[in-house]
């Protein structure tokens, strides 16, 4: 998929951890406003591509192209201010400051075509963390931790927005407050790839799926498309 409407594209995608080669050429593209879900078992190469695209892996080879530019191999600080942001799966939040100063970290001008986004609308969404303003951050838990790291990263006003494995380990009502976090992250303007080992999540906040396998993207296609396909559950997403 690629046009005028592009806004990320990753092209022949390659990168390694020492001698190990994660990333075998995977290709795949963004478009504005739009949620694409990067599936596959665990070792595929799904997160791996996430932060080969924010610059922390650095790529091998290949292009990651933001609006066109090329943006592979630059500093994750250029990275993100160009218009991408990441929230890891380890959160990384900033224990001794408190939930409000680590909101305050994450706020940038952003792009000019890019959503704005508030620390109201933060509080918005997790009433939870607005009640925890001043409490500091390593004492809050798992979930709100990672709430935190939702928010902190959308307060950059990124253009598209990396999410890996946001759920991991959470309760179920906090996982359905966050992927009704995401979805409305999309209706707002935003576009994102998301990482989810979850698939009725993954699947139900998704415009399109790309499921990868040995550091690969192996098929591309709506939600239905992956639901309707046995052969590809059982080849690629089974456990």
């Amino acid at each position: 998929m690629s046009g005028q409407n592009e806004l990320l594209s990753v092209e022949g995608l390659h990168a390694h951890y020492g001698k190990s080669h994660i990333l075998h050429g995977v290709d795949f593209q963004v478009t504005h406003n739009e949620v694409v879900s990067l599936l596959g078992r665990n070792g595929s190469g799904r997160s791996t591509t996430l932060k080969a695209i924010m610059g922390i892996v650095p790529p091998t080879r290949g292009r990651v192209r933001l609006l066109n530019r090329d943006i592979a191999g630059a500093r994750p600080s250029t990275i993100c201010r160009n218009g991408i942001a990441y929230v890891p799966e380890e959160r990384e939040i900033f224990v001794n400051l408190t939930v409000d100063e680590n909101l305050r970290m994450g706020e940038q001008r952003g792009t000019v075509d890019a959503p704005k986004w508030t620390v109201e609308q933060m509080f918005d969404y997790f009433p939870r963390l607005k009640e925890r303003r001043n409490t500091k951050a390593g004492n809050l838990s798992g979930g709100e931790q990672q709430m935190l790291t939702m928010c902190r990263s959308l307060l950059g006003n990124p253009l598209v927005i990396l999410i890996d494995e946001p759920t991991e380990g959470l309760a179920p009502k906090i996982v359905a407050v966050v992927g009704e976090a995401i979805a409305d992250i999309h209706r707002r303007g935003a576009s994102v790839v998301l990482v989810e080992q979850k698939l009725a999540i993954a699947l139900k906040v998704a415009s399109r799926v790309c499921v990868m396998g040995h550091g690969r993207v192996v098929f591309e296609g709506t939600p239905d498309q992956v639901t309707s396909n046995t052969q590809l559950l059982k080849d690629w997403l089974a456990v």
